[in-house]
């Protein structure tokens, strides 16, 4: 069985006000806290309040992959873990879109080490609150780098979302072309919860005209617009 002891805690969708109460003062008595990465805006408050973080950034540039990069970071948590109590923070929710999170539960799982993860809020709950929805219908949430779940055609309300940068935002718009038609219309969602939130209705051809894309992109196709080659 292996001894270690490591907590994961969400940094929230990006305002520093929607980090949980029980995150925070988790943050505030850890010594040892490590950041997936210090680019989200919630950082700024951990700034603010003196705290003394260390982060993976470095990771991304020697990495290969993104496959690669998170096994690095997991392999290099669980082996910090093993000598010190350890807090790992990931944007947003651990339990959402986080693949590092998902491969520390598998390896505890099989190793038998301690993994309390914390619950926190997640870009959803803003993305509700931006379009008035309420997903009790049913909803398809899709990493935008993930070709075929992309490309399979959904039968409810459709979220894409890390939708980081404008060169993936034209390759999932030709993807999204082999069954929508270029004028479906999709709703660009851009840094939500934040003060320079966007929302906006725009045509699929326009998808990677858009100035503003970054790692706080996500788009929504709501499944009453749908419409497909074969549908």
């Amino acid at each position: 069985m292996a001894d270690y002891k490591l907590t994961v805690g969400g940094l929230g969708p990006g305002d520093a006000g929607l980090i949980t109460r029980e995150t925070w003062g988790r943050i505030e008595a850890s010594q040892h806290i490590l950041l997936r990465t210090r680019i989200h805006p919630t950082v700024e408050a951990l700034d603010a309040a003196g705290i003394s973080y260390e982060t993976y950034d470095a990771f991304y540039e020697n990495a290969e992959d993104f496959d690669e990069l998170y096994e690095h970071i997991a392999d290099d948590l669980l082996a910090r873990a093993s000598e010190m109590d350890v807090l790992y923070l990931v944007p947003g929710s651990p339990f959402v879109a986080e693949r590092t999170v998902q491969l520390l539960r598998e390896r505890a799982m099989e190793e038998g080490g301690s993994l309390e993860i914390l619950p926190g809020m997640s870009f959803l709950e803003p993305l509700f609150a931006a379009l008035s929805l309420d997903p009790v219908n049913g909803l398809s949430i899709v990493n935008a780098m993930d070709e075929d779940a992309v490309a399979s055609p959904p039968a409810q309300d459709l979220i894409i979302t890390q939708l980081y940068s404008r060169e993936l935002a034209s390759d999932l718009k030709i993807i999204l072309m082999e069954h929508f038609p270029d004028t479906q219309e999709v709703i660009y969602l851009h840094h939500l919860a934040l003060p320079d939130q966007r929302v906006r209705r725009i045509p699929l051809f326009e998808l990677d005209w858009q100035e503003d894309i970054d790692h706080l992109t996500t788009i929504f196709i709501p499944y009453t617009s749908l419409f497909w080659e074969n549908g």
